[in-house]
């Protein structure tokens, strides 16, 4: 019991007890935190993109209609710019029709941009 009194009082050094500064504390330099937050960062781009190829191609193998792969049609427009600052819009006589494939991902994948990025410019007119 005197040891423990001892050791309250601040009197006596108890064998086996840490000092305040002894303890290391990891802290990671700014560069070094960087460094992991892209090397993280990286490697679930990395996976996402995988696990979004596989997918594509599961259901290629196991088609539906439109499934991974949907092909739409629309109008060829032209935007044909006038001598005074307007623009004349016409359907292209030559082509009238275009059709554009796409793929159900968030990525491209063989060589076809996702359908969340075609339909939405699909029916843009066509700067001449």
């Amino acid at each position: 019991m005197a040891q423990l009194g001892a050791r309250l009082d601040g009197i006596e050094e108890v064998v086996g007890s840490n000092p305040i500064g002894s303890t290391k504390i990891d802290v990671f330099s700014p560069r070094k935190l960087f460094k992991r937050i892209l090397i993280g960062s990286a490697a679930a781009f990395a996976v996402l993109y995988v696990s979004d190829y596989v997918s594509v191609r599961i259901r290629a193998m196991h088609a539906k209609a439109a499934d991974p792969f949907e092909s739409l049609k629309s109008l060829r427009v032209l935007a044909i710019p006038e001598k005074n600052g307007k623009v004349e819009y016409e359907v292209d006589a030559l082509n009238p029709e275009q059709t554009t494939t796409c793929v159900h991902s968030l990525f491209p994948h063989s060589g076809y941009s996702p359908c969340w990025y075609v339909k939405p410019r699909i029916n843009r007119p066509i700067p001449m």
